[in-house]
């Protein structure tokens, strides 16, 4: 590289990352601005783009995008490597690659996106016996446990789960266990299998508005037995152990207990929110931390004016399309775009039986059963993919500084 060339560095190849480089990337190429002048580079511990909100389901073969298919096309340059140290001071962020010592690498201007991590409270037992679906190796060894449950030693709990956090992600696995379940152990042991689903909160769905009552209905016509109201004291090889000391028997237990930031972001001299995300203004630029962006999980950003953004796909993908875009507006003296999103949606899987789709940040139930299902699985396996035919018009196309309209579905009429 050029003595001269200035540099944009992408943390992270989740949903935030990904578009962050390819936004920047897509910004450049419209300029005319060559590599040799201001190159982009991504670094993520592994070498794909994983659709991380999919890990409830099975097969998850499809869920693994490879980066070169995406990056290479864009001219996007990738490291494989884990970020360990940043240097705001000093424009440079340190990484380690396999067994090489912590390499450094100088920015022009950083993209945070390194996205979240499951979090796991100090409850005893919790990391040692319990299982998640946080990730693509973590949800693997999940379903290869399931599939191991026949060979176990006959017990009650041999086919008992129990999904401890009902928030969308516990629901959505609790949702499609029953089913994954009988496939697994068989006719022979159908009677055998049980799903609890636990919450600490007075209702399951509790924060689902108008969708509450249908999602109760759902898991409940599909077996799943719910538990509102407890807290988790313990885990152990045999089960859970409740505060007030009632004990379940189970042979798996999966903790879906909520999000934290990457804790990259305790790095900057900013005062984190509650989640551990850094603030950042209408252009995703880290308060107070020059030539620092920030997108995705780990950041914080009023999304309407309002309101603070969600840990979720439908908010990290437009905030690291304006990230990347930003950022090399930025660095090149132009004008940047702030980004506002005057919708929200949220549409949850509930398994064979279907979904819900509501509007607003006040849930109201949009539509439910088949016709929201069919909007759940247009965005699972094609609105929130990047282009795979490795055509870089294509790609950079979709990394415009645009935000999409809301997901279409078929209304109920009432």
């Amino acid at each position: 590289m050029d003595a001269n060339t200035q540099r944009i560095v992408v943390i992270g190849a989740g949903f935030a990352g990904l578009w962050s480089a390819l936004g920047a990337a897509r910004k450049l190429d419209e300029l005319r601005v060559p590599p040799e002048q201001i190159e982009v580079v991504v670094i993520n511990s592994t070498p794909y783009h994983s659709i991380r909100v999919r890990n409830y389901e099975q097969p998850l073969d499809d869920t693994l995008v490879p980066l070169p298919d995406v990056l290479d096309p864009a001219g996007v340059k990738f490291i494989r490597g884990v970020v360990g140290s940043i240097d705001p001071q000093d424009r440079r962020v340190g990484y380690e690659s396999g067994d090489a010592p912590m390499q450094w690498l100088a920015y022009d201007r950083l993209i945070l996106a390194a996205g979240s991590a499951l979090a796991h409270p100090a409850i005893a037992g919790l990391r040692e016996f319990s299982f998640d679906i946080d990730t693509f190796d973590a949800a693997t060894r999940l379903n290869d446990h399931l599939l191991q449950l026949p060979g176990l030693p006959e017990s009650a709990a041999r086919f008992t789960v129990i999904v401890v956090g009902a928030g969308l992600t516990g629901i959505e696995l609790a949702a499609e266990l029953p089913a994954r379940l009988r496939s697994i152990a068989g006719e022979k042991h159908r009677d055998a299998i049980r799903v609890i689903l636990a919450d600490r909160s007075a209702k399951i769905g509790q924060a689902m508005g108008g969708a509450q009552p249908v999602i109760e209905e759902a898991l409940r016509a599909q077996g799943v037995e719910l538990r509102p109201g407890v807290s988790l004291e313990a885990v152990t090889h045999e089960g859970i152990q409740l505060t007030g000391g009632e004990h379940i028997d189970a042979a798996t237990v999966v903790w879906c207990g909520g999000m934290r930031a990457n804790a990259l972001t305790a790095q900057f001299p900013v005062t984190p929110d509650a989640l551990g995300r850094l603030p950042v203004d209408a252009f995703l630029r880290v308060e107070n931390v020059p030539g620092v962006f920030a997108a995705g999980d780990c950041a914080r950003i009023l999304i309407d004016g309002e309101r603070p953004s969600v840990m979720s796909c439908q908010h990290s993908r437009p905030m690291g399309r304006h990230a990347g875009h930003n950022a090399a507006c930025d660095l090149l003296g132009l004008a940047m775009l702030p980004l506002q999103i005057d919708w929200y949606t949220t549409i949850l899987d509930l398994g064979p039986w279907g979904a819900v789709y509501t509007e607003g940040w006040e849930r109201r139930l949009a539509s439910q059963g088949d016709a929201a299902k069919q909007t759940k699985r247009t965005i699972n396996c094609e609105r929130i993919y990047p282009p795979r035919n490795r055509q870089r018009d294509d790609i950079l196309q979709a990394a415009a500084p645009v935000v999409q309209a809301p997901p279409y579905t078929i209304r109920e009429t009432r």
